[in-house]
Order: structure tokens, then sequence, then C-alpha cells
């Protein structure tokens, strides 16, 4: 069947004389080939529309028994003399077989065709088949496929003008295969694009054309003047291109690297209260209803479709202790299509609610269960998260239970850390064998290079310095440190030790579940240390901006797929209106470009995020099934 299936797609390479992979995208559960490219008319010299070869499952290259290839390619890189055993392929003059291009000058005329004997086309169906006999769709179409295969100026084996054996029974059957044709690109859009690099907190890329495949993977993002290659290169036409207008730009899917999903039911009330009294009085009894399945269900969604609208594209969730509702949290996230980490929040110390807590064993023993069912349900763009509470609410036994199981599987940590003085003091109560908060976590394996923690505040030079080594990072919540009075941090000093940061809403001890609020706050925050004089200068609304989308990524450990447009990254993406017809601002005839990208910053809202994008699918607005 695997050899079947990519003959044909050799099928469709051979029809045209050249038409070669231009991308090879692979899950763990299939290998896709788009064929387009070099297909002109023999006669004009027109380009042809572009064809797009289904997908090959589980495809793997044949071992070629003959020779004579030249090197040039076929499937996904692959030469053509290995798809097929015995087997040697001449392309036609000018073409390389890899990129398509090449085709020049007038191609001889096509020798007629001729009939091949039945046996030639009765055989080499592989060990799956040992009657020899071809597939009913074979012994329709055999015949045409096989006098086709036949002719010389195709396919020639050891000097004699025929074809191989088994070679023109799987182009039969392939023939009988009718497959719509589709463009290899999911998306082409022209205009004005607005991200973060290694070298630039933002940048502005006006007149670019950006494409999208169908995996989700930008493909190309160039300046338009290469239009006309890209569209050769690529097989799309002028009308494919979505042009935005001169008020919208992309900008790279935001990243909330740290929120309560349960607590967005109280999201906007109860910041009354500092933060271990708020956690006795308001969080811990709202997130212990969190067994009942239909009241998380309710809140879980509504939590999902605000982030999601909000741009928020992904998110690391903490949910409660209870491992059912949290897997229906990682479902609901899933059939919205965000991308996220979920934990089942972990804690077996609590004397201020008792009914919210769990034994050690459950603890472990249900963690182990969330993780491993969640894996089972092989979601493209969830994963778990290991989630201590955080240092007051874990015994040292369950912290390294839970280092443990993070080492063992190789799995993401968060929690909190130093987030208000008063924690501070407990925890140096607590646990008096440590020597800071951090040297708790590293002790007990939870602090690595997939680790994310909260907050931290109050963290020391060494501290900092040990985040540094491990790779750990951290998730900068101003909101929540202004709401509940806890602290500042100074974003500054982090980066200056190569500690990495990113954003968080940190619902709902921030009350906003918006990611522009987000570097808003952060912008507060860096202004109070400069004002008082901890800092010389603040931070920019570029830098800010940065640490909301390519600083989120980097700090789950997911910059090498998402946090800006670079060609490789998944299309993780928000579309911008900035005279969207209810927007909450005014442009004026004087506002340029960058008036209205900072209006949008700062001013801005979800009525001005038209679109959002997951991975190149649209995900906001929603469809009706969801």
């Amino acid at each position: 069947m695997k050899l079947w299936k990519a003959a044909a797609a050799f099928s469709s390479v051979a029809e045209v004389g050249c038409r070669a992979p231009r991308k090879c995208c692979q899950t763990p559960s299939y290998t896709s080939h788009r064929f387009q490219g070099c297909h002109r008319d023999p006669q004009t010299h027109q380009a042809l529309p572009s064809t797009f070869v289904p997908v090959v499952r589980e495809s793997a290259p044949i071992p070629a028994e003959g020779s004579g290839s030249g090197g040039r390619s076929g499937v996904g890189g692959t030469p053509l003399s290995a798809c097929f055993p015995a087997a040697s392929v001449h392309l036609p003059p000018g073409c390389n077989g890899v990129t398509g291009e090449g085709l020049s000058g007038r191609q001889p005329a096509l020798p007629p065709l001729k009939p091949v004997p039945e046996e030639k086309v009765t055989r080499g169906w592989g060990n799956s088949d040992s009657s020899g006999k071809p597939p009913p769709a074979a012994r329709r179409h055999g015949s045409a496929a096989a006098r086709w295969l036949a002719a010389p100026h195709r396919l020639r084996r050891g000097g004699a003008q025929r074809a191989p054996s088994g070679a023109a029974s799987l182009l039969a059957a392939a023939a009988a295969m009718d497959s719509p044709q589709r463009p290899p690109l999911a998306h082409v859009f022209r205009g004005t694009f607005v991200h973060s690099s290694a070298s630039a907190p933002m940048e502005i890329l006006h007149g670019h054309l950006l494409g999208v495949d169908e995996s989700g993977t930008i493909v190309f993002l160039e300046q338009t003047d290469q239009q006309e290659q890209l569209a050769r290169k690529w097989g799309f036409k002028t009308s494919d291109i979505r042009e935005l207008s001169n008020h919208e730009f992309f900008m790279p899917g935001m990243v909330d690297t740290h929120i309560h999903a349960p607590q967005y039911s109280f999201a906007g009330t109860r910041v009354d209260l500092p933060l271990l009294q708020w956690l006795t009085t308001y969080t811990f009894p709202t997130e212990a209803k969190y067994k009942d399945s239909d009241f998380a269900e309710e809140v879980y969604t509504r939590v999902v479709r605000r982030t999601l609208k909000n741009g928020t594209t992904t998110a690391c969730y903490f949910a409660t202790i209870h491992t059912d509702t949290s897997l229906l949290l990682a479902d609901i996230i899933d059939k919205f299509g965000q991308r996220a980490f979920v934990g089942k929040v972990c804690m077996d110390m609590n004397d201020s609610v008792p009914q919210y807590k769990e034994t050690t064993e459950d603890s472990v023993q249900e963690t182990e269960r969330f993780v491993k069912e969640l894996l089972e349900k092989k979601y493209p763009r969830v994963q778990p998260v290991v989630t201590p509470r955080f240092g007051p609410s874990c015994t040292e036994d369950l912290l390294c239970a839970l280092g443990d199981l993070a080492q063992a599987r190789d799995l993401h940590v968060q929690s909190h850390i130093s987030e208000n003085e008063e924690e501070l003091q407990l925890v140096e109560n607590m646990f008096p064998a440590y020597q800071n908060y951090t040297e708790l976590y590293d002790k007990n394996k939870l602090l690595t290079s997939k680790t994310v923690m909260a907050h931290a505040c109050y963290l020391s030079e060494e501290e900092l310095k040990l985040f540094s080594l491990r790779g750990a990072a951290i998730s900068h919540c101003p909101n929540s440190n202004f709401s509940l009075c806890s602290g500042v941090l100074n974003v500054q000093k982090v980066l200056r030790n190569n500690v990495k940061l990113g954003l968080g809403t940190d619902v709902a001890g921030g009350y906003s579940a918006s990611m522009l609020d987000a570097i808003r706050k952060t912008m507060i925050a860096s202004n109070s240390l400069q004002v008082n004089k901890v800092n010389e200068m603040g931070l920019t609304l570029g830098e800010a901006f940065q640490l909301a989308t390519l600083g989120g990524s980097q700090a789950l450990g997911l910059d090498d797929v998402i946090g800006n447009f670079e060609v490789g990254k998944e299309f993780d993406a928000l579309l911008i209106n900035t005279k969207a017809s209810d927007s909450p601002f005014d442009l004026f005839s004087a506002d340029n470009f960058e008036d209205a990208l900072q209006k949008f910053l700062y001013l801005g809202d979800d009525r001005n995020i038209s679109e959002v994008y997951v991975a190149g699918k649209q995900v906001v607005p929603f469809s009706s099934s969801v």
C-alpha cells in the first residue's frame, strides 16, 4: 500500500515532465508532499496551473537497484530512481527535478504509445499480494497506464526502452485515483507585518508577502517585488493573494505564560486582599467547586473563548486539583484550536481550606494519571505541565515526587515563586534547610529548562543566576502584582541576568484576561521603577511587545515553533484592524502607521482583532462547531 501511494505521487510528477516537491511536512502520523512548479505548455511555454498531489501517508523511500538518476530528486528530495526498484528516471532537459525550475526550449513531440502485453502489468504488487494480480482499479486502467509508462522518453531500464514491471502496474492503479486539484498554499497575504526578532524588539515590514502552507507553516516572507518569482516557485496566482488594507496588519499571536482558568469566574472582582488572605478567602473555595463538571465546562469554555478573542494564541493554564475536569479543560482548548499547556494543580497542604487539598500519594498518582491520559489524547497543540501550586501548599515529599515525574517524562513545570514578602517568609519558616525559595525547587528537580515560574518579584542576584544556569523562565504578571499589592518585578534586572522572560495575565489576581493589558501594565511597572530611581531608563513599548510574543514563546520553550514570522515557524497570528467600525480609539489624518500601532497597543481591544490564526487555521471568528 505504501508503494502504491508513492506511485500516485510519482505519477503526478511524471505526467507533467517536472513537478517537484517544495515542502515536506512531517508529523508523528504522516508525511505529506506537495508538488508544484515547473509545468509549462510544451508548445507555448506558458505556465500551467499547479497541481496538488494528495498526501502520501507513511511513505518511505524504496531502495533503488538501478542507477543513472544523476542525483535528481523525487518525493521529498528522494532520488526519483529510488521511487521504484531497478528503474532510472530521465527528466526533461533543463529541469533540475527539485525546484521544478529550468524548463527551456521546445520539447520534442512525444512518440506514439505502444501497447504492452498484459503480463507486463500484472506483477510486482509487493509482499502483501502473492497472487501477482493487480487491484481491480489497475485491471481497469492498467493497459493505458502501462502504455504511457512504456514510452521511451519517460523511463528507461538497462538500456531497453520499456516500463519496469511492477511500476507500470502501480501507476495503473494510481491512474484510477481521481484526486481534486487544490492550491499548494493555504494562505498568501500581502501587506504589513509587525513582529520581533533576535536583533530588534519590533520590526515593521511594509509591502511584504507571506505564504503559509497547508500544514500551517510559514514558507516565505519576502518583499512584494519578489511576487513574480514567488508565484512561479509556489504556484499561486494573483487572485490567490489576500491584500490587507492600509489600516490592517498582522502581528504574532500573544503568549500568556501564566493564567488560572478556574479563577476566570470571578475575574474583575475580589482584589481587595493581599495574596495569602486572597487565596484562602476567595480562590480556594472557588476552585473547590470544579469537581462539578457542568460548572467547570461552562467556565472553561468561556475562558478559552475570551482569551482567543483577546489574541492569546498560546496559554499556560493552571486548572484545579480535580483530574477529570482538568482533562476537560484540555479537551475544550483542543476543540477551539488554541495552543496550550494545562496543569492539574498539586497541593497536599492547606490548613485554611482543608476540603481543598489532596494526600501526597493521591496528588502524585492523579498527576500521573492526568499526564498519561492527556498524552494519550494526542492533541496536536495541548500538552501537560507538572504544576505544584507553590511552596507553602506542598510538602517536601510531594515536591520531590513531582520533580522525579517531570524528569522521567521530560515534562514542563510551572509554579509560583517570591510573589510577596509574606509568602517568602512562610517558605523560609517551612523549609529552613534550603538557602532560599529557588533552591527549594532546584533541589527537588523542578527548576529546569522547561520550567516557568510566575512573579519572582523578590529574587536575589544569586537566585537569578541559578535561573539562568538552569535555563528556567519567569512569567511577569504586573496586573496581579499591582492588584494584590504584591510587589514590582524589575524586568531589566532579570534580562541583565540572561533569564528568559514572558508576560502573564495571572487571572484572577490580575483582573484582565487580555495580554494587551499585560503589555500596558508592564510599561507602568517599568515606569514606576524609573520614577523611584531604581532604573535609569524604562522599557520601550517595542520591548513590552516583544515580551508578549517572542519572549513568551521563549519562556515556554516554543520559540522554534512560534513567536514571530520567521520562515519555518507555524503561523500563529492576529489580523489587526485599527479602523474597525467599533474601534475603541480614533485615528486622525495626521496619524502615520506607527501612531496607529501605538494606539492599538495602548487603547485597542478585541474589537480591533478581526481574525486569529493558530498554526495557519483561522480560529476567530469562531466556527459554528464550537
